[in-house]
């Protein structure tokens, strides 16, 4: 089975003057249809860095080398705007900060019609109702209110799920989520990863889900790969990592997310003793 979306010994370097920093070095993962492939990293591990210079989102001052794969076809040979068509169709992307990803000038309605007119050729009575279906779909109250009005007047969690509903409206092959459950709220966070789950499991979507949060990535991923310092360092599914892992710097995220749940416990236990 060909995989939907493959690196193999990527490196990226960034330039700048006379001097060169090697960012990613020779990282290399593939992901099977109906498969979430969890990233797990730092900042600064290469984690985002491996995807954006796969779907071509890095500016002039990186050089990118080695092989990515969508559907079998090369990326690195494509151009930028054949992976501008590739991205919001085949291809959909959730990035960490929704805010950043809407224009604050015009409303939300306008900016989800936009995706749909650029791959599909529905009229406007056609794109109003897909656009209401979206919003629906994932559980947006008065979906007709929420389409007149401004990105600034809907919260973070209402904005990420508008942004899923966006990159998977296509039903893309592969759905790239970069950080996704950053700065939300701990339940906002629990909803938004049931989207993805759900996602995954009515559509068998090949997803790669990046992120810092073990515990996050637990939730969705089948199966996780660890970067460090711009290298694979660790492979497996959560129960090889949580248990098995060999490298220090895994063990190190492992002990963090167990020093995270000590810590909720404990403040569980503090709570039901005041209201004892």
């Amino acid at each position: 089975m060909t995989p939907v979306f493959e690196l193999k010994d990527l490196h990226v370097t960034l330039r700048q003057h006379r001097h060169a920093k090697e960012l990613v070095k020779g990282v290399s993962f593939a992901v099977e249809p109906g498969e979430c492939l969890g990233i797990l990293g730092e900042s600064g591990s290469g984690k985002s860095m491996s995807m954006k210079a796969a779907m071509g989102l890095l500016d002039k001052g990186f050089s990118v080398s080695g092989v990515a794969m969508f559907q079998g076809e090369p990326l690195l040979e494509k151009t930028g705007e054949e992976l501008r068509r590739l991205r919001g169709g085949k291809v959909g992307v959730v990035l960490q900060n929704p805010m950043t990803c809407f224009d604050p000038l015009y409303r939300i309605g306008a900016q989800i019609a936009e995706t749909f007119a650029a791959h599909n050729n529905w009229d406007g009575d056609e794109i109003r109702c897909r656009s209401l279906e979206l919003l629906k779909k994932m559980r947006i109250r008065s979906p007709e209110e929420v389409l007149e009005k401004y990105p600034h007047q809907l919260s973070g969690g209402m904005l990420q799920r508008i942004m899923i509903g966006i990159a998977t409206a296509m039903e893309p092959s592969l759905l790239i989520a970069d950080e996704p459950t950053t700065a939300i709220d701990a339940i906002t966070q629990y909803e938004i990863l049931n989207e993805f789950l759900r996602v995954k499991q009515e559509n068998q979507t090949a997803m790669v889900f990046i992120s810092h949060d073990l515990n996050a990535i637990s939730r969705v991923a089948d199966r996780i790969v660890v970067l460090n310092q711009g290298r694979v360092v660790d492979e497996g599914d959560f129960q090889h990592i949580l248990h098995h892992a060999q490298d220090p710097y895994t063990r190190l995220l492992v002990e963090k997310r167990a020093d995270v749940m000590r810590r909720y416990r404990q403040v569980l236990a503090g709570k039901e003793q005041s209201y004892a």
